[in-house]
């Protein structure tokens, strides 16, 4: 395993995923159903599969599109997504 590789994922995703709608999901279902293990149970589950998704598709567009190109169109994406939402379209 590439440890600079895992590390630099690790911090990724958790500055990204900090204070997030995902944790605010949590914090609600935890304190509506008084089952905090449960949910946490259910919270890595459904980021592991979202997770296991997203990795399997970047390994599939990687063998036919150059990964900048799947960096460009990614943050292309996303900057279209925040004026969408800035100007209240989605």
């Amino acid at each position: 395993m590439d440890m600079k590789v895992f590390f630099a994922t690790l911090s990724a995703i958790f500055f990204a995923e900090l204070a997030d709608k995902t944790q605010l999901v949590g914090i609600t279902m935890s304190s509506k159903t008084g089952k905090p293990w449960t949910v946490f149970l259910g919270s890595i589950t459904g980021y592991a599969l979202v997770t296991l998704i997203s990795v399997l598709i970047g390994a599939s567009l990687s063998k036919y599109i150059r990964p900048e190109w799947i960096r460009y169109a990614g943050a292309t994406a996303f900057v279209m997504i925040g004026f969408l939402m800035f100007f209240n379209k989605l």
